[in-house]
């Protein structure tokens, strides 16, 4: 049987997936440092609602609350027994929002990184990184995902090992890396070097692409990379809503929905098919952005200049791909560090 997304992808020409997981959770009560996996099982009505929320802006799919959902990221809050209970629940609360939606919508079980450094630098063998991938995978599975949403992945050892997990659950998946350092990933990879990876994997997804990162800007010239290396799939664009500022004692981001409409067409213009928002993305931006897709020519592949005209400036000047000089110089004080998926 044909799953969900790739009968969706056959059938459309792009896909509006959803936005922040955090920052919607932060606005509904989320402590700072607490496990948003724990309200799977403690308040599911507000997890409920946050899947609700995308489906009613448009949202094709959406990811479900298991971001850290992994027995590393889970022993920080004393519940690595509770890896398939946890992403089981996630999923299940999705499944049931998406089957109520009264069309087709894909329920996407996020798996981010295991949060601890690949050997031979760190002490995470490839072994245990599959067995943590694979135990996340299979509670998603049991809830009913459509698919695993593997994402803000730094390293291309983890991504390897979370592609391996997925084939021994049996599920179809995507894979997104958050290239935040000078248009690479914290350990280096560069969006040509991604494509490589992923045409030699497997078990390859069904699409891959970027996410978070920094801001709207830069993951569209890492998308652009993505193209120029001649990516053999979809490609998925995920970017923050603008840049992250920090006032009043609370990050916020300064990404309006307008400016989220027009990344949503460029995105789209640069050759992403699966296009959403990242940190600080929530229901009104992925409105404007589904109304932008809808209504809007995306037009020809744009420029460097054209995307930050429309975006603002790149963080850096360079990215891994451009011959030295070529690229714009960035605008002073737009940057940005690794951040959560869901910050």
């Amino acid at each position: 049987m044909t799953d969900a997304l790739t009968k969706m992808l056959a059938e459309r020409d792009w896909i509006l997936t959803d936005g922040a997981t955090g920052t919607n959770l932060f606005n509904m009560g989320l402590a700072s440092g607490d496990a948003p996996e724990l309200w799977n099982v403690d308040e599911q009505d507000k997890i409920r609602t946050l899947y609700r929320n995308a489906v009613n802006a448009g949202s094709d799919l959406f990811l479900t609350n298991t971001f850290g959902g992994n027995a590393s990221r889970l022993k920080l809050h004393n519940a690595q027994d509770r890896v398939r209970e946890l992403n089981r629940l996630g999923a299940a609360l999705g499944r049931e929002v998406a089957d109520a939606a009264g069309r087709p919508v894909v329920v996407a079980g996020s798996v981010g990184p295991t949060g601890d450094i690949m050997a031979p630098i760190g002490a995470l063998t490839h072994e245990l990184a599959v067995e943590m991938f694979h135990e996340q995978a299979e509670g998603l599975k049991e809830g009913g995902a459509d698919v695993l949403w593997v994402e803000t992945i730094s390293a291309p050892e983890e991504y390897k090992a979370a592609a391996e997990a997925a084939a021994l659950a049996g599920m179809p998946w995507c894979g997104t890396m958050s290239f935040d350092t000078a248009g690479r990933t914290m350990m280096g990879v560069t969006s040509a070097a991604m494509v490589q990876m992923v045409g030699k994997l497997k078990s390859p997804p069904l699409a891959f692409g970027a996410n978070c990162g920094v801001g709207a800007s830069d993951l569209l010239r890492t998308v652009l990379g993505f193209a120029d290396a001649e990516a053999p799939l979809p490609l998925i664009a995920k970017g923050n809503a603008g840049i992250p500022k920090y006032h009043d004692g609370h990050i916020h981001y300064d990404g309006t929905p307008e400016l989220m409409a027009d990344y949503a067409v460029l995105a789209r213009a640069c050759g992403a098919t699966i296009i959403g928002g990242c940190c600080g993305t929530m229901p009104e931006h992925l409105r404007a952005m589904r109304n932008a897709l809808e209504t809007r020519d995306p037009g020809p592949r744009p420029t460097l200049e054209q995307i930050t005209a429309a975006l603002g400036g790149f963080s850096s000047a360079l990215d891994g791909t451009e011959a030295a000089g070529t690229a714009p110089e960035p605008r002073r004080g737009r940057g940005g560090g690794r951040r959560r998926r869901d910050g």
